[in-house]
């Protein structure tokens, strides 16, 4: 006997009960007659979307959620497993899962680990379950459990004893950096604890600063996939399970996507739902001619498409001719609505407003902040006229220390880039233009240029920040680590060094490949191999310069002229006789195949008084008597 099971991993709306459950409806009645699927799985709390928040206080709540549960209960012929917030008879509130089959409620269970860090705050909301909740069909018994339960051992335990043949898990992740490699070794192990499959099925869309990135996946009672969903897209994703051998038949396995890809689509996703959702008709933006604005833009264009999207370069005195031809080019390249304004009539109007006010005081942040003022009230003119977002440019790096300007280049609705470091800006970059090498919408001297605001005279942003290397690292540690300034200057390189090594990694990975070099390993614990500059670059931005991870030593220079008998493999042989030329020999340390890990004097020393005594009894006429020492080791 077997069981067809179909994971709806859907794009829901957040507060729209009727939308979402009329999603639930057509997503059930597909799966049914298009897939022939038995049950269909879909996200927690898929009537109310996630996250509801203070939506769930409303006295009106369980009204909908009555009107929604009667629509659902006409669908007939498939099993639906479904989310809904469930109220008590004590009035207490509870995340919820229904197995719903032609009216009939099979199974009800409540989420037993509610989540109450980081984003999570459903303490305040629920009270937690207890009990597991398992129901047939097809003659398999299937348990439910909600998100964070299957990222404990208890629940899937409480499943098993239960009599439960595999498990449903109802999600709704966010997404970060790494979430999709941590959620599938965290569900492998309850696998393997509880010797049951899971079907894990979640969300997919933004919700303001929330991103979830779908990538629904099932996993064999081993902890191995039966099948892996697409990330960032909705869709219907059906998987066999075989009653005789307890496990699932293979199924498609989407590959997982690179850091880069996964972040490039998440952000991608965030600005069409926040958009689309919020009833905004496009996208307005202020392109400098920077990496920021240039990344942010082809972002919005991926999101809305060109039509939607209105870029307006506004420049100052202080504006290179460099950064109006760049801006023009990313414009021209992506085919959007792009506009010049200048900026000079509005910064010299208030500065000839405020001169009696500031007669005597010296130039400073002041008038710098007037001109990104100027910008954010023509951007903010533009997006009330038209109907249109206003995206703002700023990265996680420059956000986090405060280098950006109130009310200027912070004006706006959207931030694409608020949680993404400089450091990855480079590298998203580069990985955008690498899916159009014909058309990259990036400049590549955009890319290569020091980043600078423009405000003032040859300025740079390392004028004022750490090199963003050091800065993101720091980050990285005080923001999502939780360390402070103690534990991050004790864990082994001040900023100053770790800013030094990085400077030393690229130094060296630049010089090895213009000496030919076909790969590099720079010398750090998870620095890997590369076989191009760029590729080593973009991952010693990356590393983690701490103690134990990161090491600097010195070198002899070893096997240029390396030892050995195959022609192809090596220079000299055993005696150190150059291969293919007569009458020459070399006897020194470029002829040792390969590094000894320790000072090599002693072993050159004695190496070249061995070679060199066979040397001279080859030189010898034959039948001369051999001399008893020609060289040694003093």
């Amino acid at each position: 006997m077997s069981l067809r099971i179909a994971l709806a991993q859907l794009n829901l709306l957040v507060g729209d009960i009727p939308g979402n459950t009329a999603q639930l409806t057509r997503s059930a009645e597909t799966a049914r007659d298009q897939h022939r699927a038995d049950v269909i799985v879909f996200p927690e709390l898929s009537l109310t979307g996630y996250p509801p928040e203070d939506l769930l206080l409303r006295p009106s709540l369980a009204l909908r959620v009555e009107q929604a549960l009667a629509e659902l209960r006409t669908v007939q012929g498939i099993t639906l497993v479904f989310g809904l917030p469930e109220m008590q008879v004590n009035g207490g509130l509870r995340n919820a899962a229904w197995a719903l089959r032609d009216g009939v409620v099979l199974a009800r269970y409540a989420k037993q680990q509610l989540p109450n860090h980081q984003v999570f705050d459903e303490r305040r909301y629920f009270v937690p379950g207890h009990d597991a909740a398992v129901f047939e069909q097809n003659g398999v018994r299937l348990a439910l459990t909600i998100c964070e339960d299957i990222w404990h051992t208890a629940p899937a335990q409480a499943a098993k004893a239960a009599g439960a043949e595999l498990i449903l898990n109802l999600n709704a992740s966010p997404f970060h950096a790494g979430k999709a490699s941590e959620r599938q070794a965290e569900v492998a192990l309850r696998c393997r604890e509880a010797a049951l499959p899971v079907v894990y099925c979640n969300l997919v869309g933004g919700q303001d600063e929330l991103i979830f990135d779908g990538g629904s996946f099932v996993l064999q009672a081993d902890g191995s996939p039966a099948l892996q969903a697409p990330w960032f897209e909705e869709g219907l994703y059906c998987v066999d399970f075989d009653k005789a051998t307890q496990r699932f038949l293979p199924a498609k396995l989407e590959p997982m996507l690179s850091l880069e890809a996964s972040v490039y689509q998440a952000l991608v996703l965030a600005v069409r739902d926040y958009t689309n959702k919020c009833g905004f008709k496009g996208i307005v933006l202020g392109l400098s001619g920077g990496i920021d604005s240039a990344l942010t833009l082809a972002v919005a264009v991926d999101a809305l498409g060109a039509e939607r999207v209105r870029a307006v370069m506004m420049p100052y005195r202080y504006t290179a001719q460099i950064s109006l031809d760049d801006a023009e080019e990313e414009a021209k390249t992506l085919g959007v609505h792009y506009s010049v304004l200048s900026i000079a009539p509005m910064v010299e109007a208030f500065s000839a407003t405020l001169v009696d006010t500031f007669a005597g005081m010296a130039a400073d942040k002041t008038e710098e902040n007037l001109q990104a003022r100027s910008r954010g009230v023509l951007l903010m003119a533009i997006s009330n006229k038209l109907g249109y977002l206003v995206l703002t440019t700023g990265n996680k790096s420059e956000m986090s220390v405060g280098y950006a300007t109130l009310y200027g280049d912070m004006a706006g609705g959207f931030d694409v880039l608020k949680d993404v470091p400089k450091t990855l800006v480079f590298r998203l970059c580069e990985w955008r233009n690498a899916q159009s090498p014909g058309h990259p919408p990036i400049p590549q001297r955009v890319i290569d240029r020091p980043p600078s605001a423009e405000l003032a005279p040859d300025q740079k942003d390392e004028d004022s920040l750490p090199p963003y290397p050091v800065l993101d690292e720091i980050l990285r540690r005080y923001v999502e680590c939780d360390e402070s300034a103690e534990a991050i200057i004790a864990a082994g390189f001040t900023p100053g060094e770790a800013d030094g090594l990085r400077r030393a990694f690229f130094f060296l990975s630049e010089i090895q490949f213009a000496a030919g070099a076909r790969s590099v390993r720079p010398f750090q614990l998870a620095g890997g191999t590369f076989t191009t500059l760029a590729e080593a670059k973009k991952a010693i931005n990356s590393f983690a310069i701490e103690k134990f991870r990161t090491g600097i030593g010195t070198a002899h220079l070893m096997g240029g002229c390396a030892m050995g008998e195959d022609e192809k493999t090596s220079v000299v042989n055993s005696r150190g006789e150059f291969h293919g030329l007569a009458n020459l020999s070399i006897l020194d340390g470029s002829i040792f195949p390969t590094s000894i890990g320790a000072n090599p004097q002693l072993s050159i020393y004695g190496l070249v008084a061995k070679l060199a005594t066979g040397l001279a009894e080859q030189l010898l006429p034959t039948g001369a008597p051999k001399p008893e020492k020609i060289a040694e080791v003093v």
